[in-house]
């Protein structure tokens, strides 16, 4: 089996980046990130676009948005409605594990 080298940016979620540099990591245009944060599927920290922070969950959040809409070819309000399903679903899975938890 031929082997595959993989390349990746560790961060975690105390990292920001700006917007220029989310584009750069997601090799994508600053606009699709504008139109992401106009979804409500990112939410950066500050009010004007030329201030906005993004924290490394959100570089994780905007690939994941990628990757849906490439694999699934859905528009943005169907990423941001998988992407909260998708996070309700991830709740609900924390939710249950405590339960199971505190009942041992």
């Amino acid at each position: 089996m031929p082997e595959k080298t993989l390349t990746g940016i560790i961060l975690d979620e105390r990292v920001e980046l700006s917007l220029s540099e989310l584009s750069r990591a997601c090799s994508v245009s600053t606009e699709w990130i504008v139109e992401l944060v106009g979804e409500g599927v990112l939410e950066p920290l500050g009010r004007q676009q030329e201030h906005w922070r993004f924290s490394g969950l959100c570089l994780q959040r905007a690939r994941t948005a990628m990757r849906l809409q490439h694999d699934l070819e859905i528009n943005l309000a169907g990423v941001a409605l998988a992407l909260d399903l998708m996070d309700e679903i991830e709740a609900l899975r924390e939710q249950l594990s405590r339960f199971e938890s505190s009942r041992t």
